[in-house]
């Protein structure tokens, strides 16, 4: 069945659905000899799809895998990185390298916790697709007492690039002398978002730590390792999703990889 060629990359684990348009628009992807455009149509089983003069085989589409991270403190949320750091590919498996995977979102290199791991692209644009509305969870350790003001400017929203952050649910789940821990509950993932909000409202992040990624909680998973998700996680990931995509015809059953403890 013809599909759009940015959804068959993706599905094959050959990019991102928007690393796959950026492919299609510099001319590194071909059908049938001609180079492709943005849009277009194709079938693996009846038409040559070229990337960068190597063919795709059709019947070597791999095994999806789906996986929840709990990301050290220190490590890079990209495949590679050109500064030499440490990337949340370096804990898995040599067999899933050549898979397609890749993160899912980013935690910034300073934020450590729960990171989703797939080589599903589409699954990839249904969680980070800018109309989604999958919520984030942390536990956000700030330096100070925060006001009841700061708090509640925070979960009302305040500018950040001239526009408002989308309302958050804050709430005080401890409170130092010097400190004040925090649960926060986003649904939107701007770029260091909660660093950035803590310091307009005039405070300093001590530490950053994901919790959940919207109903697949982190619990007990060690720092470091990884587990699969299980088929009910990822149906319920996609429910979460508003963007009306169509999920993956069928799941392939969860990875069952897991590094050592």
């Amino acid at each position: 069945m013809a599909e759009r060629l940015q959804k068959i990359l993706s599905q094959y684990g050959l990019a991102s659905r928007r690393q796959a348009e950026q492919m299609i628009e510099s001319g590194q992807v071909r059908v049938n000899g001609e180079v492709a455009y943005l849009g277009q149509r194709a079938d693996p089983n009846c038409d040559r799809i070229e990337i960068n003069r190597q063919p795709l085989q059709p019947h070597h589409r791999p095994t999806q895998h789906y996986l929840l991270l709990h990301k050290p403190l220190g490590m890079v949320s990209t495949c590679a990185d050109p500064q030499g750091r440490p990337t949340v590919l370096d804990v898995l498996p040599s067999e899933l390298h050549s898979a397609g995977m890749h993160p899912v979102g980013r935690l910034d290199v300073y934020t450590t916790g729960a990171l989703l791991l797939t080589n599903d692209g589409d699954f990839t644009f249904r969680l980070t697709h800018p109309r989604h509305d999958i919520t984030k969870t942390y536990r956000v350790r700030v330096e100070g007492q925060m006001s009841p003001e700061a708090l509640e400017a925070w979960r009302q929203g305040i500018l950040l690039d001239n526009r408002p952050t989308r309302p958050a649910r804050v709430e005080v789940t401890a409170q130092g002398r010097n400190h004040t821990q925090l649960e926060v509950v986003l649904q939107e993932g701007r770029n260091r978002q909660i660093r950035r909000v803590v310091q307009a409202l005039g405070y300093r992040v001590l530490d950053l730590h994901r919790t959940a990624v919207g109903s697949v909680r982190l619990g007990n998973l060690n720092v470091g390792t990884h587990r699969a998700l299980s088929s009910a996680e990822i149906e319920a990931l996609l429910a979460e999703s508003p963007v009306q995509s169509a999920p993956p015809a069928k799941l392939s059953p969860p990875s069952v990889s897991h590094s050592p403890s």
